[in-house]
């Protein structure tokens, strides 16, 4: 039977880099996960194993370690950028690359005045703790002439203690859950955004500031949000950053549902007046949408979760 050749790619994948920036006895961390991946004029590797066309995968993982050093890491963006620009430059027979980034934070420890009799409180600008928040992650592809950059981020647990509530839904002979009017609502954001700029011509976004605002319109949206459900939650938090943030066209979000039932105290006498909940890991639902400004055609894939 005939076989022919479909869609295809290689890089490497996961190459850990952490760059230190000395500033003096100030020193700033950037401790990023890239992963390369390649496509073009492929066909002969595969088809008759021929290697003529091939940047071989240990080259893309020292081009990274290099331009750490060459170009520094101003963002994860930035970074991307300059490494798919290269790649598809450099490279006749490479037509895309794609550099998938994860951003790993860290923040300062701040140090007690106690300890100045060892070191100098006023003098530890180099002692560093990770955050424990979300992974920042990034994904910027090139073909030589137009670029996509999404961002995002993953592993944001977020939780109302009130003002959420669920009900109203519709109920068959399988229906047992009981309809809340006070009800805790956890979830943990995986969410996606695509920016507007996709050429050379255009202004380049402050890659840094735009994450740090977009986040802020998240939580805060989130927060200030009184909910009647998860969906009503992420499209309120979706719309405050398209509306925000000028940058933006679209932003995708997968959100797991974090159960916390009221845990029956009545067996031992107990009132629970909203107080004691059981957190459960699994099933939870998942509610996941895309956020659009009016017009603009959806491009962030719909696959960010794993189910």
């Amino acid at each position: 039977m005939p076989t022919i050749l479909g869609q295809n790619q290689y890089g490497k994948a996961e190459n850990r880099v952490v760059k230190i920036t000395r500033d003096g006895a100030t020193h700033h961390i950037k401790d990023l996960n890239v992963s390369v991946a390649l496509s073009g004029e492929m066909d002969d590797v595969h088809l008759t194993g021929s290697n003529a066309n091939v940047l071989p995968t240990d080259t893309t993982k020292n081009t990274v370690y290099a331009f750490a050093k060459e170009y520094g890491i101003e963002s994860a963006e930035q970074f991307g950028i300059h490494l798919a620009r290269h790649f598809v430059n450099s490279q006749e027979p490479i037509h895309q690359a794609r550099i998938r980034i994860e951003e790993y934070s860290w923040e300062r420890i701040e140090t007690s005045d106690a300890n100045s009799k060892f070191i100098g409180s006023e003098d530890v600008k180099h002692s560093f703790v990770r955050k424990g928040q979300e992974t920042r992650v990034s994904e910027i592809t090139y073909n030589g002439s137009e670029w996509q950059v999404i961002s995002g981020l993953k592993d944001l647990v977020v939780m109302n203690s009130t003002n959420s509530e669920f009900w109203g839904y519709v109920k068959d002979k399988y229906t047992t859950l009981q309809e809340a009017y006070d009800r805790i609502l956890a979830t943990q954001v995986s969410s996606r955004w695509r920016f507007n700029w996709t050429d050379d011509e255009q202004r380049m976004p402050n890659w840094e500031r735009s994450y740090e605002q977009t986040k802020k319109h998240m939580l805060e949206a989130f927060a200030e949000t009184y909910s009647l459900s998860l969906q009503q939650t992420l499209y309120q938090m979706g719309s405050r950053i398209i509306n925000n943030r000028s940058e933006i066209d679209e932003i995708r979000f997968s959100l797991p549902n974090k159960h916390h039932f009221l845990v029956d105290l009545e067996p031992f006498g107990l009132k629970n007046d909203n107080e004691v909940y059981f957190a459960a890991d699994r099933p939870y639902g998942l509610i996941e949408a895309t956020v659009l400004r009016d017009g603009v055609e959806p491009k962030i894939p719909v696959d960010l979760s794993n189910l």
